[in-house]
Formats: C-alpha cells, structure tokens, sequence
C-alpha cells in the first residue's frame, strides 16, 4: 500500500513537471506579451491565431524549419544506417572481437558531448566545415552512433540465432541475413531509435549555435533565440515558433507510435 502511494506521488509530480510547462507555451501562443507576464497560467481570453500569422507573414521559419529537418533526416538515416551493420556485426561475433568492439562503441557514451567543443570547432574551421548543414550532419552522426550501436546491438542478440544458422546453411550470406531477416525482425527496435535520434538532432541547440553564423544556414532552434532581444523579449512570439517546432515530432510519434512502443517493450516478454 505504501509502495503504491508512493509510486502514484512520484508519477502524479512527474505528469505535473510535464503538463504545466506544456500548458504554459500552449496558452502562451495564444496570448499578448502583457498577458504572459501578468497571468501566465490564466487562460487566453480568445483563442486568436494572430500570433501564428505574425510568424508565417515574417517567414522566418521557412528556411530554419527546412535546414532543421534536412540536418535531422540526413543525420538520422546515416547513424541507423551505419549502426544497424556495426549493430549486426557486433552481435554476429561471439568472441573476444565482437566484445572489444561493443565496450570500445559504448565508452563515447560516457563522453559528454560538451567536452569536444573546442576540438570539434578547430576541427571544422580546418576542414571548412562551419556555416554548412554537412557539418550539422557529421557532428550529430558521431555524438549519436554510439548510443544507437548500443540499442540495436541489444536487440539484434535478442534474435533466435538459429534463424541466422538455417539461412547460412541455405547458403545466405552475411549481407544476405542481414538485409532479409536481422533488418525485417529489428523494424521495432530501428524504429524506436530513428524516433530517439530524430528528436535529439531536431531540437540541437548547441552546434548549430557553435557552428553557424549565416541566416541562411540556422536551424529552427537557433532561429528562437532571435526573438530574445536585448532590451525586449517577445515571449508570445516564441511560445508560437515553440509550439511550431514541436509539431513535427509530435506527427512523427503519432505515425511510428506501433513501432516506438513496439520497440521499447520488444524483449521483454520472452517464451
């Protein structure tokens, strides 16, 4: 009895710590800047779009929005890509290398991306890679490899390893189990880790605002900081762009939600 009431606190703090930030923006697009500040939990006294039209006749969220999701669906197909056949080989080798291999992908997980600032910055400079979307794209792979090598390393040892045997004595080569059976069985767990990744690389604020100084080059993310001014902060303007960032990724979960929530509970049940 004890146990639930404290586990229903924690979960009923827990749904709070998340609904009052939410309802907060969500209010807060249909609201004036006097409104916001004066009653910030009140609700809007119409539920006028004037805010939404100010940002699409500005357009200043075309460009941003359009870089954002080039950044992240490039990011995202290449890291699954490459950690799907790391992933696959990994978990093919039992023996000393495929371990080696799997502790040495996990150790950039203990890495906290803020340590590489300063190396990643010279790095890029060098290379020409500042003020470009390739360089968003290349930063975002290495930071998120490791943690998706991780997830469907995990996943793809919890496959029947007879399935592999069968298909190899058919004469099914590695390319082979992996493009017909290992890649349809993983679909979930894939899935669930494109959503993760997608959210990680779309809500990026801390390279594109390192690597990029050009208008034409920003991110949506980055694009909400100019509404913070130096003398006037137009709090109604960036509870909308908020909001309006968020859509993609609140479409996404809608349409992959079989596949995330197939992914996280995939193997937990076994027999």
């Amino acid at each position: 009895m004890i146990y639930r009431t404290i586990k229903g606190s924690l979960l009923t703090v827990f749904a709070l710590a998340i609904i009052i930030p939410c309802s907060i923006v969500i209010m807060g697009a249909f609201k004036t800047d006097l409104k916001i500040i004066s009653e910030p939990l009140a609700l809007p006294e119409s539920w006028n779009v004037d805010n939404f039209k100010r940002l699409i006749d500005s357009g200043s969220v075309y460009t941003p929005a359009k870089n954002s999701l080039i950044v992240a669906f490039f990011s995202v197909f290449i890291t699954l890509s490459l950690a799907s056949l790391a992933a696959f080989a990994i978990s093919r080798l039992i023996t000393v290398t495929g371990k080696v291999l799997f502790v040495l992908f996990s150790v950039g997980l203990a890495i906290p991306g803020q340590v590489n600032i300063i190396p990643i910055y010279l790095l890029f400079v060098d290379l020409g890679l500042t003020n470009s979307l390739t360089g968003l794209v290349l930063v975002n792979i290495a930071l998120t490899l490791p943690i998706s090598i991780f997830i469907i390393t995990a996943f793809f040892r919890d496959l029947p390893k007879e399935m592999f045997e069968v298909a190899g004595i058919d004469g099914a080569g590695p390319w082979r189990i992996y493009r017909s059976i290992a890649l349809p069985l993983s679909r979930p767990a894939i899935g669930a880790t494109g959503i993760f990744l997608f959210v990680i690389c779309w809500n990026d604020l801390l390279y594109p605002l390192m690597l990029i100084t050009r208008e034409d080059k920003k991110t949506l993310p980055l694009t909400l900081i100019d509404f913070r001014g130096e003398y006037l902060t137009e709090y109604s303007m960036i509870y909308t762009a908020i909001l309006v960032a968020s859509l993609p990724m609140v479409i996404m979960y809608i349409a992959f939600q079989r596949s995330f929530i197939a992914g996280l509970t995939q193997g937990a049940v076994k027999g």
